[in-house]
């Protein structure tokens, strides 16, 4: 018999299975088109949250969009941070050692902070218990009577318990508030100049100061040469230059000193308010000469913890763009903390010095601003101008706001009150903390635009290919957001009055 007819049925099978696979490489390519972005949110906010993490979001419309520019790249992150300092080292020595250690834990373990930028003072500032000097014998030129034993009962222990917690350690910078009142022209702890025989002896002191914490098995990464050189005349430890001293100093001084004595240090000019700035950097870096020893600038939020003063921090990194712009100091200063009142730390009562004080010309730069905006507003508005480093000061203060030998209260990310052996976690530590710890030291700031002015917003890429995107939303209106990176997205909300970090994991897959 002869074989029936098939009616070419192998090739209609041939066409179905050609059409099954255009329609699946179709499917595939709108899924790669559209693909949902792997993400991992927290959120810091007035309604409670604490470093939440949200993981359920409703679809929603009129969403904001945030698209994420990998490839626009700025500057390279040094790190954020807090300061040692007397007051909070003997704070935390009058704790008991868990509450001692936990609040190290929170600062410097890899499930806290994670800080990796810090500051110290060289001799004693006004959040120390007292006014001394590593040399306090008078006329001591060769300084044979230095020693850092001032430090060995606070500050020293509480660097190197938190260097024994961190993971990947963290950078110090040390700042002077005034040389010993010997060296100056007034004699006086407060005020004055360094006298000009005593500037080769200054340059000495910096360098044993180095050699001395090494001793301790401390590396010093950076000095700032005179913590705010422009005021503090009538008020706590304090020495003064104006930027062609500085300049000097550094240029004949301190920069050969530390050169011939093998130290391998970050040397940071000014080191004071942002409004001035202008002023030193066109001074520091006027020339190759002038500009050789300084690696960066040091700046201070004091002229206004409102405003940013963006197109000065442009100036500054335009004029020097390969040296760092690093924030050395801020905190809530004027202000005795709220103990134990999240509420106050989201709400417009908070002054600075300048409500009081500021000449009637500056007013409009010291509103009453709530804390935490402050924190958010100025760290993001920073990292977008191009500063690499930010770091708080105080680290951890009492119920007052000190101890401080000239009652200058203070507000610290941690309160503590050490008789009763009780530790708070202000809603400030929680804002450092969606820097701190997620954005790496190495990491590089990116694009990112977004299509509503209210939200605060600024974009990392880690060295492990992580982004992390910060978001501070002010208003107290919940806002739906479109987040994208390349052809993948999301859609997540942001509580009002909050801030929010957001992971991606996986950055350079998410850009297919």
């Amino acid at each position: 018999m002869k074989p029936r007819k098939s009616f070419n049925r192998p090739s209609y099978i041939n066409l179905q299975g050609i059409g099954l696979l255009f329609i699946f490489m179709i499917l595939i390519m709108t899924s790669c088109m559209n693909k949902d972005l792997e993400v991992t949110v927290y959120e810091t906010a007035a309604n409670g949250n604490s470093m939440t993490q949200i993981k359920k979001f409703a679809a929603a419309d009129n969403a904001v969009e945030i698209n994420l520019l990998p490839e626009e790249k700025y500057q390279t992150i040094t790190g954020f941070g807090g300061s040692f300092t007397e007051s909070s080292a003997h704070l935390l020595n009058q704790l008991g050692k868990e509450n001692r250690k936990q609040v190290l834990e929170a600062y410097f373990g890899e499930d806290g902070a994670n800080y990796s930028l810090t500051r110290t003072h060289i001799n004693s500032c006004d959040f120390s218990l007292n006014n001394y000097s590593y040399a306090p014998v008078d006329g001591d030129k060769q300084l044979d009577s230095f020693s850092i034993d001032e430090d060995r009962d606070d500050i020293i222990p509480m660097i190197k318990e938190a260097m024994a917690i961190s993971k990947d350690g963290f950078k110090i910078i040390s700042s002077p508030w005034t040389a010993p009142p010997w060296m100056k022209d007034n004699k006086d702890w407060v005020g004055g100049k360094l006298l000009p025989e005593y500037r080769a002896t200054w340059a000495l002191f910096f360098s044993k100061y180095i050699d001395a914490y090494k001793v301790e098995g401390i590396d010093v990464w950076g000095v700032t040469v005179e913590n705010e050189p422009l005021g503090n005349g009538n008020n706590w430890e304090s020495m003064h230059f104006t930027a062609d001293e500085m300049t000097s100093f550094v240029q004949k001084y301190l920069g050969p000193k530390l050169e011939n004595d093998g130290h391998n240090i970050k040397i940071l000019g000014y080191d004071q308010n942002r409004d001035h700035l202008k002023d030193w950097v066109d001074d520091m870096y006027q020339n190759e000469a002038s500009s050789k020893y300084f690696a960066g600038t040091a700046i201070h939020w004091y002229a206004s913890t409102f405003e940013v003063f963006p197109e000065v921090l442009q100036y500054t990194h335009n004029k020097a763009p390969d040296k760092h712009l690093i924030q050395t100091e801020a905190c809530v200063d004027s202000e005795i903390p709220k103990w134990k009142d999240d509420a106050w730390y989201w709400k417009k009562e908070g002054t600075d010095w300048g409500w009081d004080w500021a000449p009637e010309k500056d007013k409009h730069l010291h509103p009453k601003y709530a804390p935490v905006n402050r924190y958010a507003r100025d760290i993001i508005g920073c990292l977008n101008n191009w500063v690499d480093g930010w770091v708080d000061w105080n680290m951890v203060l009492d119920k007052q706001g000190g101890p401080n030998w000239f009652k200058n209260w203070c507000v610290a990310p941690v309160l503590v009150d050490p008789e009763k052996d009780e530790v708070y976690y202000t809603p400030i530590y929680y804002v450092m903390t969606h820097f701190s710890k997620f954005i790496r030291p190495g990491a590089i700031r990116i694009g990112v635009i977004s299509s509503d002015s209210d939200l605060i917003v600024t974009a990392t890429q880690n060295t492990d290919n992580s982004i992390a995107v910060v978001i501070f939303n002010e208003k107290e209106q919940l806002k739906n957001i479109n987040l994208s990176l390349g052809k993948s997205n999301v859609t997540i909300q942001i509580n009002g009055q909050a801030i929010q970090t957001i992971i991606i994991p996986n950055s350079i897959q998410s850009k297919m």
